[in-house]
Order: C-alpha cells, then sequence, then structure tokens
C-alpha cells in the first residue's frame, strides 16, 4: 500500500508547497514547512485567525483571561491558533471549542501522537471540530527540538499573536520573535509589574506590541485589519463580555446570596486578604467581620472562591 493510500485509510491529510489547499499565510515565509499532515481541516484562508500563547504554569488570572479572549474571539467567527500545550495553549483552544468555534493545534509531534497527555481529550475534540497539524510525518515522537520549529507554523497560520502571559526568559518569546520576522501583529496581556508571570507581556508592551485590554476590543480590531462585514462581535450579537469571569463559574448567579454576589463583586484575580474584602465590602452591605469570615470559608468550600496561603481569597481561575 503507498504512503498516501495509508494516509487516507487512516483520515490522516496531506500537504504539499504547491498544492492547491496549501495554507495561503505560509506560502510567503522563507522557512515554510515542505509538508503538512492534519487530521480534520487546516485553518481557513478567508477568515482571520489569531494565535493565542502563553505561559504553561500560569495563573488564576492568566487561565481566566485566555478563556475570556478565546471565548469572545472565537464566538466571533475568528479561528484560534495555539500549540495544545498545558497552560494557556490548551485552555485557550479548550474555550474556543466551548464557544462553538474553530481551533486548530499545531504540534511537535507526528498528527497522530497526542502530547501532552493530560490534553487528551482536547486532541480528540480539535480533530472532529477543528484540526490538528504537524510538519512532521505520522508517528514522529514528541522531541524537545520539534517544538521551536513547530512555533513558526504557529504564528505563521495566524493573522497576529495574543500572549497571554510571559517570563522574562519564557519560550513563548522564541514564537514572539517569529511572529515579527513574518510580520505578524502582536498583542499582549499587561500585568502587574511585580507579577513574573507578566514580566515579558509587559516589556512586550513596552517595545511596541499592542496592549489587549478588552476582549472584545481586540476583536474588534482583528476584524478591521483582517476580516470581513459578516463577522459580529459578541458585543455586537448582544452578549455582555464585562461579566464574562461569571461563564465559568461553578455557581449559576441566580442562585447566589445577596452577599456572595457583593463578594464577588470586591474580588478579582489579585489575592486580597479578609481586612482588605471587609474593608470594601462594608461600604456595599452591613456585615460584621466575624460573618465575613464564615461567608468566605463557605464560598471557598462552594469552590465560588479561591483561598491562597489560608488567608487570602480571589476569583477562581
Amino acid at each position: 500500500m503507498s504512503i498516501e493510500n495509508e494516509l487516507i485509510r487512516r483520515d490522516i491529510g496531506h500537504t504539499k508547497e504547491g498544492d492547491k489547499d496549501y495554507p495561503r499565510r505560509l506560502k510567503c515565509l522563507s522557512d515554510r514547512p515542505k509538508e503538512l499532515y492534519y487530521i480534520g481541516k487546516l485553518p481557513a484562508d478567508d477568515i482571520p485567525s489569531i494565535a493565542i500563547i502563553g505561559a504553561r504554569n500560569c495563573s488564576g488570572y492568566g487561565r481566566q483571561m485566555a478563556r475570556e479572549f478565546a471565548i469572545e474571539l472565537a464566538t466571533a467567527g475568528i479561528q484560534i491558533i495555539s500549540g495544545m500545550a498545558r497552560g494557556v495553549d490548551g485552555i485557550a483552544g479548550r474555550a474556543a471549542l466551548m464557544a462553538g468555534g474553530s481551533s486548530y493545534a499545531v504540534l511537535g509531534s507526528g498528527v497522530d501522537v497526542c502530547y501532552p497527555r493530560e490534553n487528551a481529550e482536547l486532541y480528540e475534540e480539535l480533530m472532529s471540530k477543528g484540526g490538528v497539524i504537524s510538519e512532521l510525518a505520522p508517528g514522529y515522537p514528541a522531541m524537545a527540538a520539534n517544538f521551536p520549529r513547530r512555533n513558526r507554523i504557529i504564528s505563521g497560520l495566524a493573522d497576529a499573536v495574543l500572549v497571554i502571559e510571559a517570563r522574562e526568559r519564557s519560550g513563548t518569546l522564541i514564537t514572539v520573535n517569529m511572529a515579527l520576522e513574518q510580520g505578524r501583529e502582536v498583542y499582549a496581556l499587561p500585568g502587574r509589574i511585580t507579577d513574573s508571570l507578566s514580566y515579558g507581556c509587559n516589556r512586550l508592551i513596552s517595545e511596541g506590541a499592542v496592549p489587549a485590554l478588552r476582549p472584545y476590543e481586540l476583536t474588534e480590531q482583528i476584524i478591521s485589519r483582517f476580516g470581513n462585514k459578516e463577522i459580529k462581535t459578541a458585543k455586537e450579537n448582544g452578549q455582555d463580555k464585562d461579566n464574562m469571569r461569571y461563564l465559568n463559574a461553578d455557581h449559576d448567579k441566580s442562585f447566589m446570596t445577596v452577599n456572595e454576589r457583593e463578594v464577588l463583586g470586591v474580588l478579582d484575580y489579585r489575592p486580597k486578604t479578609a481586612s482588605e474584602i471587609f474593608y470594601e465590602l462594608s461600604a456595599r452591605v452591613d456585615i460584621r467581620i466575624e460573618e465575613l469570615l464564615c461567608l468566605l470559608t463557605d464560598m471557598t468550600v462552594k469552590h465560588m472562591i479561591e483561598c491562597i496561603d489560608g488567608a487570602n481569597y480571589c476569583l477562581r481561575g
């Protein structure tokens, strides 16, 4: 049996330079892959796409922002490109599919090799609702040397790159450098200057990257630059994204008590002490510190909020 027939038998697509279905965005790259294997689909040439990349060991803030941006962008019909790595990549890909959008992962292995194994469920879903792509032949194992070259395809398949958290020395920044060499627009999520996971993003912004301030604003910018008039943002479709943090909550807001809602209203992804929460909350509701401590414990047990180091509280990532 020929190699092509074997690929067909296994539902593995194959395209080479010069083929009609070879991705248009890759054709202009000097180091473009000579061939690509894929399961599912390849990203459409005529639909905007953005790569969402970032830290593997991301913070709760990073996890939530990866979800919110991916959901907003995917809801608008923008294709999401990632590397299916643990952390930001996997979270963004999963959120895009959850929103009913299109998501594609470029692997550092053959397309029939799932890596990391913890993303096996996402891998299966991508094959049916988007695509997994690689320049490596089927069966090729995931090896450290594969990933830097893989990253040029991630940025190459995208019109723009969004960075969600990166340390000062991060593999994510290698992808950013490749994106800049390819002429891609780079967006970065701002963070506090004291957070090591935000150092890379803040540095990128200081060097000219566009700050990603709100999901719907970024979506509008991508559509304006790379889209068409049929694509609408979730905001234009009447969806309120200012309260996106509640979309992934385990408890429906309608079943919360007044005080639980007020606590969520003063929390964010930066841990706060009970004293800080009480100071902000006491201006809005009549509550004693003893009641607040019991409420915070109860909300933590219900997985409505997170308790950090036993004394600080924040929204769940």
